[in-house]
This record gives C-alpha cells, structure tokens and sequence, in this order.
C-alpha cells in the first residue's frame, strides 16, 4: 500500500465517520452466525466500493473481526480480505468486465485444492443504506437513490442524506473446504459460487427492504375490481336496494378506514424516538430467536407474526425490534379504538391497519376487510395480529380468537404461492405500565375508552422498568399444518370457497390452541416473576433474604437443567443477583429485624405481583405438582406419582397451554434435580431440608389445586349437573373459598377460566353422568388429597349446604 493510498483511505474513513452510523445484523456475528475465529476469513461484497469497505472497517473493527483492508495470507500467498461480485458502477460508460471478480474466486478455489488442509470461510455482507422500498410511481426517487448499483455520485448522496441510517449485515459463512470437497474447484465452480452469492445478496435485499410500497389509492382501486369485492358490492346493493355506486362509495370508505399508509420516512424518525424510549424505559432487551425468523424471510416465506398481548408496548417494541434485526416491520391489525387522534394517523403509516371489534355480520366490510388482508399476502407484507384479542388482564394467555387466523388460513385456501408461517412471539417485563389499572378493571371499573389524554397520563409514569424479553416460539407452517391435520385439504377445497369444509372450523381452534401453547413454551423467566412467584407461595408474602435466594437458585438450576423448552429464555445471573434486580425495580421490601434481612411484598401491590408470577406459572406446573404429590402422597412411588400429574396435566394443558411432548421423561428429569438437590432421596423421601423448598414450590400449583377439588367434589356429589350450572356452582363455591381463607388472585374469580375448564372436562369424558364416576371420584380423591385440611373441609362443607338448601 503506498503512502498515498493510505492517506486518501484515512481522509475518507475519517469523513464517512462523521456521516455514517451502522447497525449490524446480527448483533453478534460470532455467537448468531458460529464463525470460526481460527480460520481464515474473506468477506463477500456485491459491488466494489470504497465507502462499503470503510463502513465494514469501522465494523469489523468492533467487533474483533479481520480488518477489510488486511490482507489474507496464506501459506506465500497474501490475498485480498474482500472479493467482490462486480465493480463499481461509473458515472459514464459501462460497468467493468466481471472476470477480474470471477477470478478470484477461483484462485481460492484452488489453494484449496493445493492443501487440504486449508478452509477459508466466506463471509457474505450486505450494506444497506436507508432501506427506502420505494413505491410502485416513484420513478423520480428511484433514479436519484437507486440502490443496488450506485455511481459514486448517488452513493454521495446516499451516504449524505441516509448514513445515520446504514446497516451492516453478515450471513452465515461458506466453507470454501466444503465447496472444493464436494464440487471441485474449476471455473464452473467459480461460476457457480458467483450466481449462488448474486440470488443471497438480492433476497437479503428484499429481507430487509421489504416488497416495493404500492400507491394507496390505485392499490384501493385494484381491489374494487376484483371478483369478490364486485360481487360483495352487487350483493350490498341489491339486499339494501340502494344504487351500486352507494355501495361501492361504502366499500371504498371502509377500505380508508381499515387500510395501512406505510411510510418508510416515519419508520426511521420513530426509530430514533424509541431507542430514546428504551433507553429510559428498560436496561435492557433481550431477544431469542431472530435469527431464524430471518432465515424464513430468507426463504421466501409470508411470516405472521402472532404475539402475546401484555401491554400497549408490545407492538411498538416488537417492530423496533424487527427493524434492528435486519427485517421489515409487519403491517399490524390494531384495534378500531387505537384511531384517535394524533395516534392513529401515526399508526397507520407505521404500519397499523384498523379492524372491528365485531363485523356485526356485516358481509360487505368483512368481503373489503379479507381481500384486503389477502392483498397484503399476496404483495409479500408481513402481518401481526394478536390472537387474544386484547391485553391480559392476567397475567395469563386469554383464550384465543379464531377470527384473524381464520381469515389467514382461509387465503391460504384461495391460493398463496409461498408457505404461510405463523411465528408465535413471547413478550415478557419486569414491569408493565398498565397492571393497575387492569386490576381496576376486573374489580368493575369500566375500561377507559383510548385517548390523546390517556397518553400523555401515561407519559408521566415512565421510569426504570427493568428488563424486557422477546422469544419468537417456533414456527407454524400452515400448509404443513393443514396436510396434517386434513390430508387432502387442496383436493376438498373449491376454488371459490362456496362451501365451507367440514374441516375447516375445527382446524382453525386446533390451530389457535397451537398459537398460544407455542407462545407460552418461549416463555422468559424474569427476575420479578421468579421473586413473585416465590413470595406468593409464603402465608405472609415474605421470606428471609438468604432463604429466597436460595429457593430461586433452586428454581434456575431447574429452569436451566431441565428447560421447559428450547424456546424459553432465563434470566441472567443467579438468585442473589435476581433479587438486586428485584430490589433495584422497587418491587419488593428489603426490611432488617436485627436478625437479618426480610425481603417481602407490600400488602398493596400483593394482587399486582399475581400478574407477574402467571408470566410463568406454566413453567413450574409439573415440578409443583410433584412437589405436592411428594409431601401428601404416603409411600409413593414413581408410576403413581407419573399417573396423578399426568391427570392433572390434561387440565393444565387447556388451562395453562402447556405443551410437553414427552411428559414422562420431564418428570424423571424434575426428581433428577430434586434429588441432586438433596431433597429428596432415591426411594422419594423427602429430606427435612426438602420439606420448605418442595413446600415452597408446591404451593404455587395450591390454588389451581382447589379450583380441581371444587369441580370434582361437585362432580361426585351431582353427577348429573349440567355443564352452565357446573361453571356458576365452581365460581359460587371459588368466591366463598376465596372470602374464607384469602385468595385474593384475580384468575380465582374468573369465570371465563372455569367456562374453559368446563369444556375440557367433556372432552375427557368427565361429564357424561353415572358412566364415568369412578374417574371422577378419582380425581376429587387425588384433587382433596393434595389440599390442606381446612380448605378440603371448607370445600365439602360449603357442597353439602348448598344441597340441603
């Protein structure tokens, strides 16, 4: 390198630097990407370019990787760091000959066929930016800032106008060992690499930009013509009998009601205003599963996003985290009371499109609303919506609604070319803003109709709201899952979908079932859900600061040693430091009586502490209730105690959304750790040591535990009840239990849960009368069993008066 070169490279890195800011996809190409720091490595360019290289440098130099300007040696030979596909694109004149790039390739090819030993990763990389997608009229603006190929004049006034806004992203290496082993190394092969390299490059490139942005109005205009919505409006016309200009006028009205305006400009102001957000909202995201998200994208596939619904944050968060990933934020269907001003004209050019509580059986808004929805797959737009259908008040997954995921599997069914991949999402805090007024809500305040007013309330309430959490859970292809589940489902399916397939509405609540077990087992075991979970299993909601450190440490080894699944996250650090996170939030009491310290709940906020420990109740279900079986089962051995939980558990499944595939070998691994804990022994006796921490652990499963014993004691004691009064009795007998002995946990008293119980409980044969009483008094034995004395008494007490009544 002469002296010059060098210092017309440092002049312009030092320039670039004070226009250029990069994001790098994935953060952490090391651990996301398994490179190999031992071996040889070269990086993978589209096109020649020196303001590329320097940005890479910056990168590169960060995070500990080769430098783009070191050059590579190998054995005598010093090979450049970069290979590109192309050079750099003129401001006059036609582009160089390629061969110069094609050799390269080939020159490495061939030290690879020289010395077997030899195995030089290539890097692909990929620099974008902006990340405009343009739109469908936009010519003017494309031939200014087109991006692919930019002279070095359009690349000035990209770096100049759009370098705060550049992402940097690595792909997984190729094994240049492996090519040569398995293809040879001639130029064919060279070629070969080189179109393989031009097709990752250019889907990268859709990944991250997304589908070209149509125009509103003439995207509005396609969809009056098509067959359906022509027909759907003849149809309004003709039932209502007004002219069919009125109801194609209607039509195009609901269609500026419910339709996105996507604007590329506002997704980058808004991702600057967020990450100020983030930064004083939470010390820290973290995130589980991106990479493989981005990896459908790669291939091709329509992603629906389908989240748990926590808070007003979640969709925010999850589409700032998209765009930091190195995917395009999803069109987002958002509640009909979200468009208030100045929110929802934000919302829909942030991607929001607005939809109906109830269509009210209006068929020419839900005939507008499915073509539009089929549009959005057929343009390539990623899609979220929330299967609950609102915010938990809970803690817990709601029930889901079918409604969204019908209409999802029912464009599947008119025809979609690509695979349709439903990506289930956990989102998990340390704090969420909204739980006190959820509290108000189910305690009978009427929920407060979203306003400008309620926004700028809740600004006020911002602070240090700890950690946050998401987990993509795993994917759901829905032709995979309908081959499943109704092999044949293309023959059976007419084209137009006139008749309805027998099969279609059962597969869609299998499938919503499926959405919200896959949600749950990513589950993240926070630090304040992990402290609640705790001290809500204590009479006094409050334990000795040495014993709960322990009895969390208790619980990570459990978490971490026998994962719920692969999906499911832990937080960091050990028990000690999960209560410093605890305390630093202000979520817990640390008081010392001389004696030491007690860490415990305020009576006040003990309710809003519930909503947290139901985050991950569903975590500790089966080592809870084994737990319970060890310390009130006599003389128990390992089938009884493998029989009892996996009766429970078929309820669990229903109210819980648990999902283990292989039950009995999760409950052998649970009594491994129990017993490398040193509570229990190998014949299942439990230690004296073993006495509170299996207490401790049993008695979050206790509540659910007497919700079971009301249903089969009542059961046992009116076999012939009908299902309705089944559901009132168990509520009726809940609340009393509730006011006598203090469960003041909201999920108690919900009557919608003991609706969804009801349901199970006939589809497991429970309710069939006299024919199945022996199950059933089974189960009330197993259910009074693993209760304390007093409640059991309360329970059979309470049934017997309200016979003799």
């Amino acid at each position: 390198m002469s002296k010059q070169d060098s210092l017309w490279r440092t002049s312009l890195r030092w320039l670039q630097r004070q226009l250029v800011h990069s994001v790098v996809v994935p953060q952490d190409p090391f651990t996301d990407l398994n490179l190999d720091p031992s071996k040889p490595m070269a990086y993978v360019m589209k096109t020649e370019s020196q303001s590329d290289i320097a940005a890479l440098a910056d990168v590169t130099d960060k995070l500990g990787l080769p430098s783009p300007y070191e050059p590579m040696q190998v054995a005598d030979v010093q090979l450049p760091r970069v290979v590109c596909l192309e050079g750099a694109k003129p401001l006059l004149g036609a582009r160089k000959d390629d061969m110069p790039f094609l050799n390269s390739f080939t020159l490495l090819l061939n030290l690879h066929q020289a010395d077997t030993s030899l195995d030089i990763q290539l890097v692909p990389v990929s620099l974008y930016w902006g990340r405009t997608p343009g739109k469908e009229d936009d010519s003017m603006r494309a031939a200014v800032f087109e991006r692919e190929s930019p002279t070095w004049l359009r690349k000035f006034l990209m770096i100049l106008f759009l370098g705060r806004d550049n992402f940097v992203q690595f792909s997984n290496a190729v094994s240049l060992r492996w090519m040569a082993d398995q293809h040879g190394t001639d130029k064919a092969i060279a070629h070969k690499l080189s179109r393989v390299a031009r097709v990752h490059f250019s889907r990268q490139r859709k990944v991250m930009t997304g589908p070209v942005l149509p125009n509103r109005q003439a995207l509005f205009a396609d969809l009056l013509q098509s067959a359906h919505l022509t027909e759907a409006i003849q149809e309004e016309a003709s039932s209502k009998k007004i002219p069919e200009a009125e109801a194609r006028a209607q039509a195009e009205a609901y269609l500026e009601e419910i339709a996105a305006d996507y604007s590329d400009g506002l997704i980058r102001i808004s991702k600057r205003l967020l990450t100020l957000l983030w930064h004083k909202l939470y010390r820290g995201i973290s995130i589980r599963g991106a990479e493989h998200v981005r990896q459908l994208h790669h291939d091709g596939h329509e992603i629906v996003y389908v989240p748990c619904h926590r808070s007003h944050m979640d969709y925010l968060l999850l589409s700032y985290l998209l765009y930091f990933e190195g995917m395009v934020p999803p069109h987002i269907a958002a509640g009909i009371n979200l468009n208030f001003w100045p929110a929802g004209p934000l919302f829909r050019r942030g991607g929001a499109f607005f939809i109906r509580r109830s269509f009210n059986g209006n068929k020419l808004y839900t005939a507008v609303f499915k073509e539009y929805l089929d549009q959005l797959f057929a343009k390539g737009y990623s899609v979220e919506y929330f299967t609950e259908g609102g915010r938990s008040r809970t803690g817990r997954l709601l029930s889901p609604k079918t409604g969204m995921l019908a209409m999802t599997v029912n464009s599947v069914l008119r025809g979609i070319d690509r695979p349709v991949t439903l990506v289930p999402v956990y989102l998990g805090y340390d704090h969420v803003m909204e739980v006190a007024t959820y509290l108000k809500e189910l305690s009978g305040r009427k929920k407060q109709k979203e306003s400008v007013w309620q926004v700028l309330g809740a600004v006020r309430k911002l602070g240090n709201f700890g950690r946050v959490y998401v987990n993509f859970g795993e994917p759901i292809n829905l032709q995979n899952f309908l081959s499943t589940y109704a092999p044949g489902w293309r023959e059976s399916v007419t084209q137009d979908l006139e008749q309805k397939p027998v099969w279609l509405t059962p597969a869609v609540n299998n499938l919503a079932t499926s959405v919200m077990t896959h949600i749950n087992d990513a589950a993240a075991a926070t630090a304040v859900s992990l402290i609640s979970l705790v001290l809500l299993s204590t009479k006094q909601h409050a334990l000795e600061r040495q014993q709960l450190e322990k009895q969390l440490d208790f619980y990570l080894d459990l978490l971490h040693q026998v994962p719920y699944t692969n999906f499911a996250s832990v937080a960091e650090g050990d028990g000690r430091e999960l209560l410093r996170q605890g305390i630093e939030l202000n979520k817990f009491c640390l008081d010392n009586d001389g004696l030491g310290d007690i860490v415990s709940i305020d009576e006040k906020v003990a309710i809003t502490m519930t909503y947290y420990r139901n985050n991950v109740l569903h975590l500790f279900a089966v080592p809870a209730l084994l737990a319970s079986c060890l310390l009130n089962l006599e003389h128990c051995n390992r089938e009884q105690l493998s029989t009892v939980v996996a009766k429970f558990y078929a309820l669990l499944q229903a109210e819980l959304f648990m999902g283990q595939r292989t039950l009995s070998a999760y409950i052998e691994q649970m009594l491994q750790r129990f017993e490398h804990a040193g509570y229990i022994s190998a014949e299942l006796v439990v230690s004296q040591s073993g006495v509170n921490a299996l207490g401790l652990l049993a008695e979050t499963m206790s509540e659910t535990l007497q919700r079971y014993a009301i249903i089969f004691n009542l059961l046992s004691a009116r076999p012939d009840i009908e299902r309705g009064d089944l559901e009132s009795e168990s509520h009726l007998l809940a609340s009393r239990l509730g006011a006598l002995h203090g469960i003041t946990a909201p999920e108690f008293y919900d009557k919608k849960l003991y609706a969804i119980l009801s349901i199970r409980l006939k589809e497991l044969g429970y309710l069939c009368g006299s024919d199945n009483q022996s199950a059933i008094h089974q189960m009330r034995d197993y259910s009074n069993l693993l209760l304390r004395p007093e409640i059991r008494q309360t329970i059979e007490d309470s049934i017997q008066s309200r016979q003799e009544s």
